[in-house]
């Protein structure tokens, strides 16, 4: 279905942090697929787990008891708030599983009326009927109504306006912590501080979309460590699986306690070769100082962005974003800058929400890749010339 606008760049290989097309050209690859490729392509670790698992067990039914699954679900309960986890093959999978999670958690509790959650403007959880009804984002939700019922909509960052729409009806907050899509937005600590407040003191449950933000981008395993708050269920997927297409829907027993046998399911999920990638990515990214070589990375790409904006400030207004998930903003069209720096000067970001160019790097860049990456960008600002009508 022609439901992409694809540009192009037709890569065909990929080796570390680089994309190479059909024609043996060489892109800097600065999205990552969208911040997924965490340990850049052909990482060695991640590809001999995946050929030695695919060539032992690549799938069976959930019907069976999973080694593998039980395994890595300890691991990342060991590495988390969480008590436990249900693996999907996607993040839109994931947020709908958290989704139906903090609608049990009330059900069990004999509160089924208490089934909206309340999202933010200019949010982004997936393309799934749930995961749109999420958002009020007219491009997302445009020719598919009817919607789901069940979602309430207040102002990112405005704390009050959050807590106004509280009612007998509220299950909890659905929540990006740092907003990808929407611009790279991160939340303010007395924004995520008082959600949290604010779900102790109603019952209600604190639902983390960190499918983007998670998972050592920012620094961190999850980002909401930045911030000192613990949530009760995260979506988490993108990096989690290295390029393998794995999500999971962490959650502590109590907002789980709903999640009895027959409540959701799925066919591959957690099946043995997405738990070998997942084994294979956790064991790179909990390595000594692999987190700290991700901040340090993500403060040196920031400095050198900061340091460039103002040789181009015609084009270039502000640095945003926490670790190596960071924004330029424009002032200007991001999608036509996108593209340019992309068809001509062979580098890859992604356009996002609010004029942004984001900057995803696979979290295994050196400062060499900084550099190139700032190379790049500045000759193409120096040679762009925005649209008339920008």
């Amino acid at each position: 279905m022609p439901v992409y606008p694809r540009c192009g760049v037709r890569p065909v290989r990929g080796e570390g942090c680089y994309l190479i097309g059909e024609q043996g050209e060489r892109y800097l690859d600065f999205a990552s697929g969208i911040a997924v490729n965490a340990l850049g392509h052909g990482h060695p670790r991640l590809v001999k787990a995946i050929a030695d698992q695919a060539a032992t067990l690549m799938h069976v039914s959930n019907l069976y008891g999973s080694p593998q699954g039980e395994h890595f679900a300890q691991r990342l309960i060991d590495a988390s708030f969480a008590d436990t986890v249900f693996f999907t093959n996607s993040g839109a999978e994931a947020v709908e599983c958290a989704i139906k999670t903090a609608r049990r958690y009330h059900h069990a509790n004999g509160n089924p009326q208490r089934h909206t959650l309340i999202t933010f403007d200019t949010a982004f959880h997936g393309r799934t009927l749930g995961t749109i009804s999420a958002t009020n984002q007219p491009k997302m939700r445009d020719g598919f109504e009817p919607l789901l019922p069940g979602f309430a909509y207040a102002t990112f960052n405005d704390l009050a306006g959050a807590l106004a729409l509280i009612d007998d009806n509220t299950a909890g907050f659905l929540v990006e912590p740092i907003q990808g899509e929407g611009g790279i937005r991160p939340a303010s600590e007395e924004f995520l501080q008082g959600l949290r407040k604010a779900c102790d003191e109603h019952g209600l449950l604190l639902v983390l979309d960190e499918v983007q933000a998670g998972y050592g981008r920012t620094g961190k395993l999850f980002a909401h460590e930045l911030y000192g708050v613990t949530p009760d269920i995260i979506a988490v997927a993108k990096g989690i699986g290295g390029g393998f297409p794995l999500g999971a829907c962490l959650a502590t027993e109590e907002a789980a306690k709903g999640m009895v046998i027959g409540t959701h399911g799925s066919t591959y999920g957690g099946n043995p070769l997405a738990m070998a990638a997942g084994e294979a990515v956790l064991d790179v990214i909990l390595e000594p100082d692999f987190l700290e070589h991700v901040t340090a990375m993500g403060d040196r790409l920031r400095a050198g962005l900061e340091q460039m904006i103002p040789n181009h400030d015609h084009l270039f207004d502000s640095v945003r974003g926490k670790g190596l998930m960071l924004g330029i903003k424009l002032k200007s069209d991001s999608r036509r800058f996108v593209a340019h720096c992309r068809d001509n000067h062979g580098l890859l970001t992604v356009a996002a929400g609010e004029n942004v160019v984001r900057i995803l790097p696979p979290l295994v860049i050196d400062e060499s890749h900084i550099a190139e990456c700032i190379e790049k960008l500045s000759e193409a600002a120096r040679v762009y010339v925005p649209a008339s009508d920008d």
